[in-house]
């Protein structure tokens, strides 16, 4: 269970109360694990990847844009949630979006997703088409620049979905001080007062706040 500021008995709770993943899911998961390492903790939970098919599913966005592509889960999530929409996904590794390729050729979702590996800045700021859904999650330092590329071409009543802003809890803790918890406040900070928004930060996951532009 990702979210470690809630007890291991409610977040079991939670995950036995929520549709379970697939095989395939599970399948990228596992292998994510595997060749991974420390760096599999970047992978999204399971409920937040439920979460972000149901929003997709709900929003029924003709573009959905993704910031931090790693493995492909909550790209595939997205992607399975496109109803006629497409996918553009923004993330630096070829390693690792390699894999997400894979599995989204394995769910027959390749045709909807558009990768492009570089800079999320330099590839959102060339973006000219009208964004729906956003699903920020790649490094911190840099959440505010996405946000702000982001909420320049969203659609108005569009939705940005932003992951780890409960940073293990530790934004709810003054004793952690350190330069990363100080970031995600920061940022937390900013979009509460972002008056072009409305916004709910969800306790699933490592915390995602859910925007939408008034």
């Amino acid at each position: 269970m990702k979210a470690s500021y809630l007890s291991p008995a409610v977040g079991q709770y939670i995950l036995a109360h929520s549709t379970q993943p697939d095989d395939l899911l599970d399948e990228l998961a596992a292998e994510t694990q595997q060749v991974a390492g420390s760096n599999a903790g970047m992978l999204i939970s399971p409920d937040q990847g439920r979460f972000l098919t149901m929003i997709t599913q709900l929003v029924r966005p003709e573009l959905a844009v993704e910031v931090g592509t790693f493995t492909g889960y909550s790209s595939l999530c997205i992607a399975r949630g496109l109803s006629g929409g497409r996918l553009r996904c923004f993330d630096v590794s070829e390693e690792w979006t390699s894999i997400a390729r894979k599995y989204w050729e394995k769910a027959g979702v390749a045709a909807r997703i558009t990768l492009t590996l570089g800079p999320a800045t330099e590839s959102l700021r060339a973006m000219e088409d009208r964004i729906a859904l956003a699903f920020i999650d790649a490094d911190k330092t840099n959440y505010p620049a996405y946000y702000e590329l982001v909420m320049e071409r969203l659609r108005p009543g569009g939705v940005v979905l932003v992951d780890n802003t409960l940073w293990d809890g530790y934004v709810a803790d003054p004793s952690y001080e350190d330069d990363m918890t100080r970031t995600i406040r920061e940022f937390n900070d900013l979009v509460m007062n972002d008056p072009r928004v409305t916004s709910v930060m969800l306790p699933i996951g490592d915390g995602l706040t859910m925007i939408r532009k008034n």
